[in-house]
């Protein structure tokens, strides 16, 4: 198996923040890039040689995209299997067409963790409402509800139990069944968490294998607010992380890129939460704080270089900034740039919205914890 050298053109399915950053990393190392996306100016449209517009079932334009490239990856998972059939007829697709049909649905996923011995919470697969009112009881009345397929950053979710109401719980259920669009969907008990985290891990076609150090995560509203590399959790609990992505990385045959998010318990167990085959948000951080970021280890990895290496040269934590910030003020970002350490990433979005990642604050520090405090002592001054 032969490398893909720079001066190739790398085809990136998606054309976000995620194929913004990963653009930006592949013409560094020379490379030429193209996206397709939904959206004629999404953020990596201003980065990139191409842009073919096109919805994530748009096989004309994933041929188009294909095409012109020497290899095909992503940055979103809602691209269809058959975007993905269609560009492997053209040029080698990585992450592959099996790995994503496993990762896109939630059912689907959550059964194959449990089946091939990996650790997860307690859930139950739902198809109706009726189910879903059982599967809450039969959960203890607190979970996450998840829709089966497409919904991140908190859509397509909802949660029953955690406040205190005198409405009935087949009410709530309703309710709930609505957030998810009444379709499929995934009801997970909700755990007593000490803390979240991830693991990002990279694997090449010839069967390299590189695990940056876990980031701790912290979520509001079933968004990623702020997260740290590394995590500082106990190294017992560390090995068993590293090993278990690296696990999940042979058994899925991944080329490319998979974040393996995690919850570690109160009880100190390690469960699997979600997989993304792709560079994920908890690892922008690795741009500051890694040897190599997670976004040049992508182009690495789908290319079939040599991997970087990715030992933590200082603590670094990222907060993201949501379209909620834009709606009443222009946001202060010379004050939050006093901060020591402080660096700004904005994605080129023209229209904030409620809950939309616009960009994220980064910093540095001597350790995680100053890290952290520095860029949300930042986050305060816009």
């Amino acid at each position: 198996m032969s490398a893909i050298l720079p001066g190739s053109t790398i085809g990136i399915l998606g054309g976000g923040q995620l194929g913004r950053m990963t653009a930006m990393a592949a013409r560094s190392l020379g490379y030429r890039i193209q996206v397709m996306d939904p959206s004629p100016s999404c953020p990596a449209r201003f980065v990139v040689d191409a842009c073919f517009e096109g919805s994530w079932d748009d096989e004309r334009a994933a041929r188009n995209l294909a095409r012109g490239s020497d290899v095909v990856t992503l940055e979103i998972e809602q691209v269809s299997l058959g975007c993905m059939e269609i560009a492997s007829r053209y040029a080698p697709v990585r992450p592959g067409i099996e790995l994503l049909r496993i990762v896109q649905d939630r059912i689907l996923q959550k059964n194959w963790l449990r089946d091939h011995g990996y650790p997860v919470g307690d859930y139950r697969a739902v198809e109706s409402e009726a189910e879903l009112l059982i599967a809450v009881k039969e959960l203890g009345g607190r979970c996450f509800i998840k829709s089966a397929r497409g919904g991140y950053d908190g859509r397509g979710q909802a949660k029953v139990g955690f406040e205190e109401t005198d409405r009935a719980l087949d009410v709530l259920v309703r309710e709930a069944w609505k957030d998810v669009g009444k379709s499929p969907c995934i009801a997970e008990k909700a755990l007593d968490l000490e803390r979240e985290i991830s693991v990002m891990v990279a694997r090449t076609p010839g069967g390299e294998v590189k695990s940056f150090p876990s980031a701790w995560n912290h979520h509001e509203n079933q968004i990623l607010a702020w997260s740290v590399i590394p995590s500082s959790i106990p190294q017992d609990l560390e090995r068993k992380a590293q090993q278990m992505a690296a696990d999940l990385t042979a058994q899925l045959k991944l080329e490319g890129l998979l974040a393996v998010e995690m919850f570690v318990t109160s009880d100190g167990d390690l469960l699997v939460n979600e997989l993304a085959p792709r560079p994920h948000n908890s690892y922008h951080a690795s741009e500051r704080a890694c040897v190599t970021s997670q976004f040049e280890q992508a182009v690495r990895a789908i290319c079939d270089l040599p991997l970087g290496e990715v030992e933590v040269l200082r603590p670094a934590a990222i907060a993201n900034l949501l379209g909620d910030l834009w709606l009443d003020h222009d946001p202060r970002f010379d004050l939050a740039l006093r901060v020591p350490g402080v660096g700004l990433h904005l994605y080129e979005k023209h229209t904030p919205r409620k809950g939309r990642k616009m960009g994220h604050l980064s910093a540095v520090g001597a350790t995680p914890e100053e890290a952290v405090r520095r860029v949300l002592e930042a986050q305060r001054y816009l």
